[in-house]
């Protein structure tokens, strides 16, 4: 894992900058192959997340993973 940039007061709603840490983070994840219940202990994680852990939903997760997988698909 490398050092993620400092983003700050990510909420569940912020799905594009929530990508970004976590392609950082994860830079070789294939973030399909990333079960929902593992995407939200590891946004719950990212330095400058500042939401509540019970707010997520399905969807807000799924748009963190198709935001993350366009990060994904970019770096390739």
């Amino acid at each position: 894992m490398t050092p993620c940039t400092r983003h700050t007061d990510m909420k569940w709603t912020d799905a594009e900058d929530i990508a970004v840490a976590l392609a950082e983070r994860f830079p070789d994840l294939d973030p399909l192959a990333v079960r929902f219940t593992d995407l939200h202990r590891w946004v719950c994680e990212l330095d400058g997340f500042d939401d509540v852990p019970e707010a997520s939903t399905e969807g807000k997760l799924e748009a963190i993973q198709m935001a993350w997988l366009d990060e994904y698909r970019r770096s390739r």
